[in-house]
Order: structure tokens, then sequence, then C-alpha cells
């Protein structure tokens, strides 16, 4: 298993339910996954395994030599099978925050969304605010899923700002839904 230089730690779990160093093993079952959701990410085209293999071989090997990556990603293991993959995006150390990216296997999204966004919240607050010592999570979603905003208010994400038509989105601009957490460890 690969390990972050900057972190203490590498798993965190709660129940079965556990995030880990990106495993290379998992490079194509998020690319399906990407592929399958590409409409609510900010992806403009369809991976191929080409694709996946150049960004884990140059992208992400290097984050976990860093001293300050600018992300740090997980896959989301139900057990030892991987179920989604996230982790802390656009990392600014100068200002102690970081944006939250998250998508979990297709096929759980629509009896499971809230139970897994749920539990991946607290493992990565966990990871950003007690051990990173990050000031600030948030997250950055075009407004296509609205229960996306219910399950962040009810995980303690205050609506930051909402960015009007913002970005475009088959030929229309959609706005971006913008939330955020303090640090409670603070």
């Amino acid at each position: 298993m690969n390990s972050y230089k900057i972190l203490n730690k590498q798993i965190y779990s709660l129940g079965d339910y556990s995030i880990v160093p990106i495993r290379f093993e998992d490079r194509y079952t998020i690319m399906k996954w990407r592929n399958e959701q590409i409409y609510h990410l900010r992806q403009n085209k369809i991976l191929i395994a080409e694709d996946q293999d150049y960004y884990f071989n140059h992208v992400v090997l290097k984050l976990f030599d860093l001293d300050h990556p600018n992300q740090i990603l997980f896959s989301y293991l139900d057990n030892d099978v991987c179920i989604g993959y996230g982790g802390l995006v656009h990392i600014n150390w100068i200002d102690r925050h970081a944006e939250i990216s998250f998508i979990i296997d297709t096929q759980l999204e629509s009896n499971f969304f809230d139970q897994h966004w749920g539990i991946f919240l607290k493992l990565i607050e966990e990871l950003a605010f007690a051990q990173l010592k990050l000031h600030k999570l948030s997250t950055f979603a075009f407004d296509l899923r609205p229960h996306l905003y219910v399950m962040l208010e009810k995980n303690n994400y205050l609506l930051d700002a909402v960015l009007k038509e913002h970005c475009l989105f088959d030929n229309k601009y959609v706005n971006v839904v913008m939330h955020y957490k303090l640090n409670y460890y603070e």
C-alpha cells in the first residue's frame, strides 16, 4: 500500500468502512464511475485506460512523496472492496482549506447516497481537521443534484455561496452551489 508522507495515520475506519491511500488496483473501477457520472464532475471527456494510467503514474504517484500535496486521494472501502473514492483537492496550505471530492459506485447512488456520503465525511473530516489541522472544508457542486445539499446540511455543512450561471453544462449555464464546515477541533 502506498502512503502519504504528510500523513502520520494512513487508514481511517468506521465500522466496515475505511479510506486508504488511493490504490492503483482501483483505477479502472474509478474510471468507470467517473465516466458514468461525468454529468456532475469537472471532467470534460470520457476517460480511457491510457488516460487513467497516465494520471495514476504521472500525477497520483508523485502525491505520496510531497510535503504539501495539492490533493490527497483515497479509495473508499467496504471491508476490502472499493465502493468509492475521493479526498481533499485544491488544498490551500497557506489558508488551511481544501475542497472535498467524493463519488461512490454508480449502482449505490440511488439507495445508499446519504449513508456513504455521511460515512466518508466523518472519515475525511477526522483526517483534515484532527491530523492536518485544516481550518475549513468546502464542496463545489453543479446545481444538478439537490439531494446532495440536503445530505451536506444534515452533516452540519452550511451554504457558503451560489455562483450564478457559473458553468456551461449541455449548452446551458448552471449554478454552482458551495457548502462549508469549519474545524470543530480548533
